[in-house]
């Protein structure tokens, strides 16, 4: 048996750079591992299939799952007879919220299956196969602080971010990354991101100047309600910065101390149910 921690993530600065001629998107992101988890644990059974359960009645357990996905991944890639296991993720990171908790469940089933089958593949090879069933996945699978480029699959580890409070607020609507990435097509045009300065600030290291450089290409489409009101309050609590995360809806909040980002979560929780106050992270999954 392996039970693995899958971390949500955060996007720093997400950016469209174009569509590609396959119809998915190049993208320049800085990503960021966040402690939040999934709990994934992978038993090995006798029947010779895959199987699936989950604490969140809402997700499908089948094929469509991306970590049902995943396994089948692995022993199409591996070569392995799969013997049967079951799959049984414990959610906690919200549901269609841009915190890849799908992805990180994914990641975990394959790193997991590479200990059970002793297969000991390299990062590389692992991270091939998590492209193959979702963009995030490969990030998923390394965690930290990092550039992702492309469709994902291209990654390049950045500093640490500087320590800090984050203070997660998934509104109650959900939003679609197929639709999203359909909303974008759909526009006439959008304001791009200063990438580079981006990358310049983040191997400088300062706090404050990432959060004041940071920035979702998503926010100038995507409709969420609650998110001036959600900024608002976290400005009101003293944040240093303040984003989107993925194709939302979540936003997530920077604090310099633990205080305000306590009275933040506080203040939210009042008329929100998914709020969260975590740190950083330097791994994508842990081994429990």
């Amino acid at each position: 048996m392996m039970i693995v921690k899958a971390a949500a993530k955060i996007n720093l600065m997400l950016d469209i750079l174009e569509k590609l001629d396959n119809g998915y998107h190049s993208l320049f992101m800085i990503m960021q591992s966040v402690g939040i988890y999934d709990t994934v644990t992978v038993n090995q059974t006798s029947d010779g299939g895959i199987s699936l359960s989950c604490s969140n009645k809402n997700l499908p357990t089948g094929q469509s799952n991306i970590a049902f996905k995943a396994a089948m991944a692995f022993f199409d890639e591996s070569k392995c007879e799969n013997s049967g296991i079951h799959i049984d993720i414990q959610k906690r990171i919200p549901m269609e919220a841009g915190l890849a908790g799908g992805s990180a469940d994914a990641a975990a089933v394959i790193l997991a299956l590479d200990k059970i089958y002793n297969t000991h593949m390299p990062l590389k090879k692992l991270c091939k196969i998590g492209q193959k069933v979702g963009a995030d996945v490969p990030f998923c699978i390394q965690g930290g602080t990092m550039l992702a480029l492309d469709v994902g699959g291209v990654l390049a580890q950045l500093p640490d971010l500087p320590q800090c409070y984050i203070v997660l607020a998934k509104p109650s609507q959900g939003v679609s990354t197929a639709k999203a990435y359909a909303m974008y097509d759909e526009v006439d045009s959008c304001h791009h991101l200063d990438t580079n300065a981006m990358l310049r600030t983040m191997v400088n290291g300062d706090l404050r100047d990432i959060c004041s450089m940071m920035g979702n290409v998503f926010e100038q489409f995507i409709e969420v309600s609650e998110r001036v009101k959600i900024k608002n309050i976290m400005r009101e609590n003293n944040s240093i910065g303040h984003c989107m995360s993925g194709s939302g809806p979540t936003v997530f909040g920077i604090f310099e101390n633990e205080r305000d980002a306590l009275n933040c979560e506080g203040q939210l929780k009042k008329t929100m149910d998914d709020v969260f106050v975590c740190r950083p992270v330097s791994q994508g999954c842990e081994f429990e």
